[in-house]
């Protein structure tokens, strides 16, 4: 069976790519395409720059951030929070510390070098909206790191350092490049695109097609 690559662009801020990772993943595990697809997670930024103080509740950062009413805060975060529940997914908000993310992709570009992207992102995510982990401190972030099975020490130096920083800001040019608006954001052996935390069946067709195509090309080429 030809191979497929899917790249996915998203933010570990992101409640929304949270739910699409486990679309995605659902969808993969029902059209039984696991084994034959790649996924690469692809480093975006929500909000490049962001000085997060960690003793501020979300509610009243993202109030401030849309200019919402804390009332307005309250209902759309229940709302996301239904959204995750739906998708097998316990957020907890009242525990989730606004961070800048820009270190957790710094750490995801390591683990990928050692085999251990996706496990990484997941960690990540679930610190971040289950957990209440502060993912903007670099001693939770060694910690995290350490719990998948990275060495401590070596976590330690990446990001006591400026190393994949290149790699992030690579992956955030390519998204401008491509006119991504927002995250997540799928791409298909670079010919499909799917945009937001798709229903389970729409990942479903865009993964059928792909890998329809793949084959078809896969047959021409012999």
């Amino acid at each position: 069976m030809s191979k497929i690559k899917v790249e996915i662009w998203s933010d570990i801020v992101c409640p929304f790519c949270y739910i699409g990772k486990r679309h995605f993943e659902n969808a993969l595990r029902d059209s039984g395409l696991s084994d034959s697809t790649e996924v690469v997670w692809k480093s975006f930024e929500l909000q490049p720059g962001l000085e997060a103080d960690p003793n501020q509740n979300i509610y009243d950062f993202l109030a401030e951030k849309k200019q919402w009413s804390p009332e307005q805060s309250r209902e759309m975060h229940r709302h996301v929070t239904q959204k995750a529940a739906e998708a097998g997914l316990t957020y907890d908000f009242d525990s989730t510390i606004p961070a800048n993310s820009f270190d957790a992709h710094r750490l995801i570009h390591f683990a990928a070098d050692n085999g251990v992207q996706d496990a990484m992102k997941e960690r990540l995510l679930s610190a971040y909206f289950i957990e209440g982990e502060n993912i903007g401190d670099v001693e939770t972030l060694i910690r995290l790191a350490a719990e998948i099975g990275l060495s401590k020490a070596e976590a330690a130096t990446v990001l006591k350092s400026d190393r994949y920083a290149d790699d992030v800001e690579k992956d955030v040019q390519e998204a401008k490049q491509m006119q991504v608006q927002g995250v997540p954001f799928f791409v298909m052996n670079r010919k499909y695109a799917v945009s937001g935390a798709q229903p389970v069946d729409v990942f479903i067709r865009a993964l059928n097609k792909t890998a329809e195509d793949a084959a078809h090309e896969g047959s021409l080429n012999k």
